[in-house]
């Protein structure tokens, strides 16, 4: 264990020892498509009776219309996050009629691009931004990307934690906004150099559905019974270049060694041209919007990575702005397949072990990441996305090639005194330790990780890959089915339903501004300029 994490053990133990790390937030954002009893993805609307998708806080959609998207209240306690996101399973199956909610990142069966249906936000400004900044996704990358569903961990520690650190490390005299910054830019930095162990642990997509190649081929997938493709040892398909990746954000070398850096790179790319995006054009002849901007970005959200530093941002404000204006509030993991072998994709065993490696990232020494070492991690995470259930995989670290069961038991000794650090102030259990107790054979057998699970299913069955998850997908429906929903929650969320639609028409009636003009003003406040 290094002396820095040793040092910040020993310093933070008396007030772990009193609670301090019971009141870790955490926030959950799943993602699943709606599907057919058949296992195609849905061509319906988003039901009226699920409420508004533009205005509701828990229930609306991602991409497609199809891509349900829940997001829960901040918790303290991980099981009041579960059966929140439990209850909002439940909720739905009540309005789903025959569809089913569909339990792994990779989709279902497609019908080419078109059958992605692109969300539809309403007639108001902000609706119609929504949708036209899907159009755009669409005509840059194609709808089947924007099919794949994943999990969305957002974490954040209590005031009275940044205000204890920056005492012990005597920094008394930084503004505490900016050594919360600081500290949690610091934390990515860790994660990005360390994210692989999350990929191997909780990567669930070995395989796909033919369909959503779109008549396409891979070479590095082999074909598994009737129509889908695998690979023997991949872990992630989803982080692999087959899903959320982009050759012209690869270019633009986002920068997380300080929120200054952060701000002026992803700005960078708001406001530069691209000029394949140029061609497509703006809009078509018939004055209607294709995509929001010809620039590298439309707007900031298009930016896809691992991790995201946030903030909460108020009205007419751009996330960067109000990292800009306010720090750093929290952080957000996006790269987390769902676990299709879970009712809701993620469970406290994977919540806690989140918790111990993102404080871990957050205690241990974290130099600037320069441009040779970036390069280094981008080739490790292909490297565990693309195989690394193999056990002859070798990851590089300072130059040298090191395999990677190695590697993960040194993080996991360094992980196992953090744990001990968060369980202190448990008068009850070990909940911390005993998550790396039952994640730890996993890297001795890489079969019995979600990915291995999966893969080991269908072959023993014989059977493809929608066939697989759409038992899982029936077995889970009928579950949720079973159970009733919390009876204060049920009634709000039968409230949430007339007022969100209710607030959705009243900012339509409201609106008495033309698009146009509208996003004039929008890019005009994102870029620091006078609208033309």
């Amino acid at each position: 264990m290094s002396e820095q994490l040793a040092s910040a053990i020993a310093r933070l133990t008396p007030q772990a020892r009193q609670g301090l790390f019971g009141r870790l937030r955490r926030g959950i954002e799943k993602e699943g498509l709606r599907v057919t009893a058949g296992g195609d993805i849905s061509q319906t609307p988003h039901p009226r009776s699920l409420g508004s998708k533009l205005t509701h806080p828990y229930i609306t959609t991602d991409y497609s219309e199809s891509l349900l998207e829940y997001i829960t209240p901040v918790f303290t306690r991980p099981k009041e996050s579960l059966e929140f996101l439990a209850d909002l399973h439940r909720f739905s199956y009540r309005n789903l009629g025959d569809e089913l909610i569909w339990p792994a990142s990779m989709p279902p069966r497609l019908h080419g691009n078109d059958s992605v249906p692109i969300a539809d936000y309403g007639t108001s400004n902000s609706g119609t931004m929504k949708h036209i900044y899907r159009k755009g996704l669409d005509v840059r990358y194609g709808r089947i990307m924007q099919s794949i569903a994943g999990i969305h961990y957002n974490f954040s520690l209590p005031d009275d934690f940044w205000s204890l650190l920056q005492g012990l490390e005597g920094a008394e005299a930084e503004d505490a906004r900016d050594f919360r910054s600081r500290r949690y830019f610091e934390l990515i930095r860790n994660f990005r150099r360390h994210s692989w162990i999350l990929l191997y642990l909780f990567g669930a997509s070995p395989g796909i559905d033919e369909s959503f190649l779109d008549g396409g081929n891979d070479d590095r997938l082999k074909r598994q019974a009737d129509r889908s493709l695998v690979s023997a040892y991949a872990t992630s398909l989803r982080m692999s270049d087959l899903g959320y990746q982009n050759k012209v954000q690869a270019q633009l070398k986002i920068c997380f060694n300080s929120l200054d850096n952060f701000v002026g790179t992803l700005r960078h790319a708001i406001v530069t041209p691209w000029k394949d995006y140029e061609k497509l054009g703006v809009k078509q002849a018939d004055g209607s919007w294709s995509q929001l901007s010809s620039n590298i970005l439309q707007i900031e959200n298009e930016y896809y990575s691992d991790i995201r530093p946030k903030r909460v941002t108020r009205q007419n404000e751009t996330p960067s702005q109000a990292l800009e204006g306010r720090g750093v509030e929290y952080i957000e993991v996006r790269c987390l397949d769902l676990n299709p072998f879970l009712p809701v994709g993620i469970d406290e065993t994977q919540i806690r072990f989140l918790d111990t490696f993102l404080i871990w990232c957050l205690l241990t020494e974290s130099p600037w990441i320069d441009d040779e070492e970036c390069a280094t991690l981008d080739n490790s995470k292909r490297r565990v996305v693309e195989a690394g259930r193999d056990p002859e995989l070798t990851l590089s670290v300072n130059g040298e090639e090191r395999r990677l069961r190695d590697l993960a038991a040194n993080i996991m000794d360094e992980l196992g005194e953090v744990a001990g650090l968060l369980d202190s102030g448990d008068k009850t259990g070990s909940a911390h330790r005993d998550a790396l107790a039952a994640l730890a054979p996993r890297f001795d057998d890489a079969q019995t990780t979600p990915s291995g699970r999966l893969l080991t299913s269908m072959l023993d069955n014989g059977s493809n890959f929608v066939d697989e998850v759409l038992a899982l997908a029936k077995g889970q429906a009928e579950q949720f089915k079973s159970e009733p929903t919390e009876r204060a929650r049920g009634y709000l969320l039968d409230q949430l339903v007339e007022t969100s639609l209710q607030q959705q028409s009243d900012i339509e009636k409201g609106d008495h501004q033309d698009f146009d003009t509208f996003m004039a003003e929008y890019f005009a406040s994102a870029h620091g300029t006078q609208p033309a």
